[in-house]
């Protein structure tokens, strides 16, 4: 079985709690004071963030680490 990169399941994790909130690209990223471009990247898998980036980013969302680290089912 092939896995997806963490990146990947990241992206598609935040995606899918963006979208379960009603908010844009840029909505979500005006409220976690990043770029949309910065988002986009996330989102697509493009951006390789650190374990520490992870921590604040689900902080900052009210949601646990692993939920955006856990692929879904």
């Amino acid at each position: 079985m092939v896995s997806k990169p963490l990146r990947s399941v990241l992206g598609a994790q935040l995606r899918e709690l963006r979208r379960s909130r009603g908010l844009t690209q840029e909505g979500l990223a005006e409220e976690l004071g990043v770029t949309p471009r910065y988002l986009a990247g996330i989102e697509r898998g493009e951006r390789n963030l650190t374990l520490d980036s992870v921590d604040a980013l689900a902080a900052q969302l009210g949601v646990d680490a692993l939920e955006l680290l856990a692929a879904a089912p």
